[in-house]
């Protein structure tokens, strides 16, 4: 079974992948001009990888919670992608990203600390 996980924010997408159910890579981020060619770009990683099984960050706390919920299961349903999906929560994910990269490189808005949360949500998901 190949695992992916995607960290779906306005901006970025992060990505991460686990070939063997242990050990999960970090990929480069998608970065998003809109919904249509994210999704396409999304299902472009599912299909590469020949994934099984797609986890999916959700928040299930937090001020606006409800709000990207419903954005990212919006986001999912455009996916073209017919295995299984499952949700995680992500809360956290982020910050343990960004605490993980410091003094390694830069917060730049590359797509390293989204992709990075997208591992620790598969992980999380895996464990």
């Amino acid at each position: 079974m190949i695992y992916a996980s995607i960290d779906v924010g306005l901006k970025r997408i992060g990505v991460a992948v686990c070939l063997d159910g242990k050990i999960v890579f970090p990929k480069d981020a998608i970065m998003r001009k809109n919904r249509q060619q994210a999704a396409r770009d999304v299902d472009d990683f599912l299909q590469e990888w020949h994934v099984d099984v797609l986890v999916v960050g959700l928040p299930q706390s937090g001020s606006s919670a409800q709000e990207m919920q419903r954005r990212i299961r919006h986001f999912v349903s455009l996916l073209d992608f017919d295995q299984k999906i499952a949700f995680q929560d992500e809360y956290g994910s982020s910050l343990e990203a960004q605490e993980m990269m410091k003094g390694i490189t830069k917060q730049r808005k590359d797509g390293k600390i989204d992709s990075l949360a997208a591992k620790i949500i598969l992980e999380r998901w895996l464990s």
